[in-house]
This record gives structure tokens, sequence and C-alpha cells, in this order.
């Protein structure tokens, strides 16, 4: 993938907390767990000059509420999958260039978390759209 210059100007949620039914096992997505989420928004436009208009940037509440909401949505069996989703979701209903989710999962001994990160561009579903 070929990324575009990284701009300066980003929107980080870090420790978003999602309830998801993951994991291989039926007996792991039977029930729910908790996940977490550190998301970084890259905008179209520049933060600066907003004039504290919040039309004019991304609405961080709306997203965490959106991500909360597609995790929940259904079953998954990986979090690979559950982050992909994510991405898709955020670069479809938000002017990003660039977005990266970092997901969490909490289900190891021993183990502060596993995590799976992904950096994605609105280009990435353009060309999966139309193959």
């Amino acid at each position: 993938m070929d990324f575009p210059k990284i701009k300066r100007d980003r929107i980080d949620l870090q420790g978003l907390g999602l309830v998801a039914h993951i994991g291989v096992p039926e007996e792991e997505r039977a029930v729910a767990q908790r996940l977490e989420a550190d998301i970084t928004l890259w905008p179209l436009t520049p933060l600066a000059g907003l004039k504290e208009d919040l039309s004019r940037t991304i609405n961080y509440y709306d997203v965490a509420v959106a991500c909360r909401a597609e995790a929940s949505d259904h079953p998954r069996l990986l979090i690979e999958t559950l982050a992909e989703d994510l991405c898709r979701l955020l670069l479809k209903n938000w002017p990003l260039a660039l977005v990266r989710v970092r997901l969490h999962k909490f289900i190891l001994p021993d183990t502060r978390s596993v995590s799976v990160t992904l950096t994605r561009q609105p280009a990435d579903f353009a060309t999966a759209a139309t193959s």
C-alpha cells in the first residue's frame, strides 16, 4: 500500500471501550468481551482555523458511538476482521485521508493484551469495491 504523506493534524481516541462477541471458539463468542480501540484519524482538511465550529472537524463523540455500534452489531471470529470493519466504517462516514485502528483483546493469561493494527486510506476500499 502506498499511503499519502501523513499530515501533521490528527485526532486520536485512546482506549475506546468496545463490547463484541468475538473469538474463534463458539464458547468464546457466546459471551460479550470488552475490547479497547486506539483510533487515529487524519482529516482531509487541516484542523487549524476551525473557529470553534464543530461542523468543520471530525466529531470524535460520533466516531466513538459509531465504532461501538459496529463492534456490537454481529459476532466475528477475528479481531482483524473487526479492525477492518472499523476502518471501512470510518472512511465511509467521515472525510479522512487515512485511519489507523489498533484493537486490544484481553484474552491470554499473563499478557496485558493481544493487538492488531491496521492502517487504511479511502483507495483501499474503492479498489476492493471494483474488483
